[in-house]
């Protein structure tokens, strides 16, 4: 978010949960990219508001995390005290969540990231919802990277890189037909926390259907190790996809993140090498 809203809407989160019935003193921001997350004090509720345009995305969150609390599933659930929606105020879109004080630990073991992400998984197949399929994602990234408006530092070979294994590694996936479910869509180590209750996964609005293997391909590799149901070739794939999505976001002239261009720059070096090791597999690639 912009440096220049941010006051804006922290105030926008105060106020929503002040009109609520919830005492708001202070107010303390605790992650900020495309959407701030502000801790409200002494009530401690994380307020998590976006531009007002992202309310879509926001209610389809609310609606899934609530229903995974009914599962004793492992993720941060909205706050109780309130309605489960998006509240618009001052051009903003706010949802109210339970605040979950993390718990300093050492790096998650691959066994526990793994199993925790099963148990996420096994609650995913107990809901009913509507959500988009993995594929739309691919083709998200794929417009950007066609736009060169909104991608105007890509350079041309890259673009083509991006372009080319984006195309041919969605074609690799489809091809292999396995099953799909409700996945959490980016359940990386950075949307999973460690806290008193357990890890938890958190940003769900990036919920898809699609294999589990497009999940897994998101956490650290050594979490593999502990699918033996997972189609490793599948996985190998969907590593390599899921990389040059994350690369070409970081190229989006909206991106956010800091660093985002030098992490890119670095992603596209990583989906270089991996089509080396992917081709002399013998797998599909980006040719």
């Amino acid at each position: 978010m912009k440096t220049s809203e941010v006051p804006r809407a922290v105030a926008a989160g105060m106020s929503t949960a002040s009109a609520l019935g919830l005492r708001v003193d202070d107010a303390v921001v605790v992650h900020d990219s495309n959407r701030i997350a502000v801790r409200l004090l002494p009530c401690d509720v994380l307020a998590r508001v976006a531009y007002v345009a992202h309310q879509a995305g926001a209610k389809f969150e609310v609606e899934v995390a609530r229903r995974l609390a009914q599962t004793d599933s492992p993720v941060a659930e909205p706050e109780p005290r309130v309605e489960p929606r998006v509240y618009v105020r001052g051009g903003f879109a706010v949802t109210l969540w339970k605040y979950y004080e993390p718990v300093p630990s050492h790096d998650i073991a691959p066994s526990e990231y793994a199993q925790v992400l099963e148990r996420l998984h096994a609650g995913m197949r107990q809901i009913d919802v509507t959500a988009p399929h993995f594929t739309d994602r691919i083709e998200e990234a794929q417009s950007l990277v066609g736009n060169r408006a909104h991608t105007p530092e890509l350079p041309d070979t890259e673009r083509e890189l991006l372009s080319k294994t984006l195309r041919n590694l969605r074609r690799a996936v489809e091809r292999r037909g396995a099953g799909e479910q409700l996945l959490h869509g980016e359940p990386h180590p950075g949307n999973l926390l460690r806290t008193k209750r357990g890890l938890l996964f958190v940003d769900l609005e990036t919920c898809c259907r699609g294999p589990v293997e497009f999940d897994i391909a998101h956490a650290p590799q050594e979490v593999s190790e502990y699918y033996p149901a997972a189609n490793q070739d599948l996985l190998r794939d969907c590593r390599i996809l899921v990389l040059a999505m994350v690369a070409t976001w970081r190229w989006d002239r909206d991106d956010q993140l800091p660093n985002g261009r030098q992490l890119g720059a670095e992603w596209l070096s990583q989906i270089r090498a991996a089509l080396d090791l992917h081709d002399a597999g013998g797998s599909d690639g980006a040719q």
